[in-house]
């Protein structure tokens, strides 16, 4: 190990001596100018991060922050920050590249071709968007490799192992119920902003000012307009909508303050470190409120098709078993004899499905059915189907729910909690060497 760690530092010292400066003799006036080359601010086990690298990482995450109408901290604490993150990244890159975790090029492009789709744009757009940006093409190509990378080593390493229990996700069904804080809010918010060491005469103006938003607000005003003409929020300029949150996603201050309020309602005027605070209860769900779902009770007969049965051949089958249906023959019998699904020891039987089980062609056939009847012979990625709607029913989901979204959330908090774990180890592994404050 310790032959390992000079080896490393000796590394270090050899890149240490790469050179910073170089003397450039300008022709024009024949005076020697010192041009500021890269510098290396990170060493991390056999790579470097340059100056360059940071600058333009900050540079890009700034650009992003402001968009969001994040407020942004001071510089230095910025730069250290983004300095660690990118530490994290190199190590995880490395460590993927050494246990064999490759993302080939086809699926590199597929993936930038669905986020081109996503804005709308073939690719020569797309590059055309990002060279406006001031964005090289080549560099975004290896951002979403990486991004990719880092995502799939997470998964491997980290999502794969987490086990979650069912008396786990009973515990926790049972501390929300205890605390109340299973219900979700869809909120507005409005900020003006007084730190806790405002001057009283200050804070007096600012109080003020809460005041007359709410009062304005109280005579019918739109929440969105004085949000717009009050807030100091980042998103006062979008209504102050903060979204939907869970009880355990809001602070406690806001939460009391919530629980009461039935959807259109406004809190009073709340202090916190930050400043004033108003809320509005755009709309709320959960906890209390019982989830009904539409279920249909259905049965289908499939006809895949394949190399050796091609799509014509399937629709003849197909249309020879349909006319066998409508002359009396027994659906299950023939879904039993003829069907290439699953379902088709238990006669096609679905059972009860919900909303969104099935893909939109199959659902949108099967909503329309009587009771009884059977349809016409549809196409879905899967093949040729004929359908039958036997019950249908509203069932009350909200257990189920519940498990689902409860078993989500301590997925999500094991997730994190473990990748951090695992990312602090993988730090600790391996060497390091900050040279940032050489700069200072």
């Amino acid at each position: 190990m310790q032959k390992i760690i000079k080896l490393k530092q000796s590394f270090a010292l050899l890149i240490g001596l790469v050179l910073l400066t170089s003397v450039v003799h300008a022709e024009s006036d024949k005076k020697t100018e010192i041009v500021k080359m890269d510098r290396i601010v990170a060493i991390v086990d056999q790579v470097v991060i340059t100056e360059k690298e940071l600058a333009d990482r900050i540079k890009s995450v700034t650009a992003q922050l402001e968009k969001q109408g994040t407020e942004l901290p001071p510089p230095t604490i910025l730069e250290k920050q983004i300095l660690e993150r990118m530490i994290t990244d190199r190590l995880q890159l490395q460590f993927a590249s050494q246990t064999g975790l490759r993302i080939d090029d086809n699926q590199l492009d597929k993936t930038i071709e669905r986020i081109a789709g996503q804005n709308k744009m073939d690719i020569p757009a797309f590059k055309k968007a990002l060279l406006d940006d001031g964005i090289q093409y080549r560099k975004f190509r290896e951002d979403i490799r990486n991004e990719i990378t880092l995502a799939r080593l997470r998964e491997r390493e980290v999502d794969n192992r987490i086990n979650i229990t069912e008396s786990e996700i009973d515990s926790f069904i049972s501390l929300q119920s205890a605390s109340n804080t299973s219900d979700e809010y869809e909120i507005a918010h409005i900020l003006i902003r007084a730190a806790e060491d405002t001057a009283p005469e200050d804070l007096k103006k600012l109080r003020a000012k809460a005041e007359d938003a709410l009062a304005q607000l109280q005579s019918g005003k739109d929440f969105a307009k004085i949000s717009a003409g009050f807030s100091d929020a980042p998103n006062a300029l979008e209504g102050g909508s903060l979204g939907w949150k869970n009880g355990a996603q809001i602070p406690a201050l806001f939460l009391e303050a919530l629980k009461p309020l039935k959807a259109g309602e406004m809190s009073q005027i709340l202090r916190s470190p930050n400043g004033f605070h108003i809320l509005k209860v755009t709309n709320r769900r959960g906890g209390s409120s019982p989830l009904v779902v539409n279920q249909t009770h259905v049965r289908h007969i499939l006809i895949k098709f394949s190399e050796i049965v091609s799509e014509k051949d399937a629709l003849t089958r197909m249309a020879s078993i349909k006319e066998r249906l409508d002359n009396g023959e027994k659906f299950e019998d023939l879904a039993r004899q003829y069907s290439d699904d699953g379902s088709a020891k238990s006669g096609g039987d679905l059972s009860w499905v919900n909303p969104g089980d099935t893909v939109p062609e199959f659902e949108k056939t099967m909503n329309v059915l009587a009771l009884g009847e059977i349809s016409n012979i549809i196409k879905t990625q899967f093949g040729l189907h004929v359908i039958q709607v036997l019950e249908r029913r509203n069932q009350d989901m909200s257990k189920e729910a519940a498990r689902i979204k409860a078993r989500q959330e301590i997925r999500a908090r094991k997730s994190d909690e473990a990748y951090q774990d695992w990312v602090r180890e993988l730090r600790d592994r391996a060497f390091v060497e900050l040279r940032l404050e050489d700069k200072y």
